[in-house]
């Protein structure tokens, strides 16, 4: 039999760490499990913590034994988890920000529940926001089931940084906002492959947005408002990554990263109640020119 899980006190997580990742989670116990499978396996990154939050209907994802296991797996190897619940729903956006309050490290890294790293995913992450300077940095998930789609009209959209990435005034009316198509199905994981990057090597590219996998300079991210707009944008609502990565470009700019080392489980979503779009109530408010 599992004994019981020690789920940690947020006075006991909070510290000056390096990093932290924060995992928002509903309903999904074995999706959880592979998360948090991917995150023990990560190397060369010592002593980051992890923070689950759990709004699930029932029991939490995180008391299945095999997430447990996972809990378990990474405070074993040294690194500090924090499972909470966040109760009542109150949106996808304020779920982030409840998230990001409980963190204190330079970075965090905003992760999906159904999403796997492959080893070495995050130090890359890492190094890169370290070398590039700028909001945030991130990993377009790769859908595997779609490897042998090939879509090569969406590979124009791929462009690097040459230098630092500057900030963007990215809107939906830009040509810019199109190099979202890259990261569907598994177009990124082709241009990877095209650019036949020696091991090692790491490249830097223009984005709109990122879903899953996006580390965040956390005071840079708090600066540019977090995810506080979750008053404004009513409970059942999506892109609320989007609005703030925009924020955060606004101001920093932002960078995906290549390779990839984040693969989508493909699962069905949790978030079956999509009727506003964050990011259009919060670019409304901004653009709105206000009265002399």
């Amino acid at each position: 039999m599992n004994r019981p899980l020690n789920l940690g006190t947020p006075a006991e997580f909070r510290a000056d760490r390096l990093v932290d990742v924060l995992i928002p989670t509903r309903n999904r116990p074995a999706e959880l499990a592979v998360t948090l499978a991917g995150l023990a396996a990560q190397d060369g990154l010592p002593g980051f913590g992890v923070v689950v939050s759990d709004q699930s209907d029932g029991d939490p994802a995180y008391a299945h034994p095999a997430a447990a296991t996972m809990v378990r797996a990474l405070r074993h190897r040294g690194h500090p988890v924090l499972l909470t619940r966040r109760l009542p729903r109150r949106g996808l956006a304020e779920h982030r920000a409840y998230l990001l309050a409980a963190s204190d490290a330079r970075y965090v890294l905003s992760l999906d529940d159904d999403i796997w790293l492959e080893p070495g995913a995050l130090h890359r992450l890492v190094t890169a926001i370290g070398e590039l300077g700028c909001g945030f940095v991130g990993n377009g998930v790769h859908g595997l089931s779609y490897t042998d789609d090939l879509r090569p009209e969406t590979h124009g959209h791929y462009e690097e940084w040459t230098g630092p990435p500057t900030p963007e005034r990215i809107r939906p009316d830009t040509p810019q906002w199109n190099r979202a198509r890259i990261h569907s199905a598994a177009n990124l994981l082709h241009i990877t492959e095209q650019l036949a990057l020696p091991p090692g090597a790491w490249r830097a590219y223009k984005v709109s947005w990122i879903g899953g996998c996006v580390l965040y300079d956390r005071a840079k991210l708090v600066d540019a408002g977090g995810f506080d707009f979750w008053r404004r944008v009513q409970e059942k609502h999506q892109g609320e990554d989007v609005a703030a990565q925009l924020a955060v470009m606004s101001r920093y700019g932002g960078a995906g990263i290549l390779p990839s080392g984040a693969y989508h489980l493909e699962s069905p979503t949790t978030v079956t109640d999509r009727d506003v779009e964050a990011w259009e109530v919060v670019l409304a408010d901004e653009d709105t020119p206000q009265p002399a």
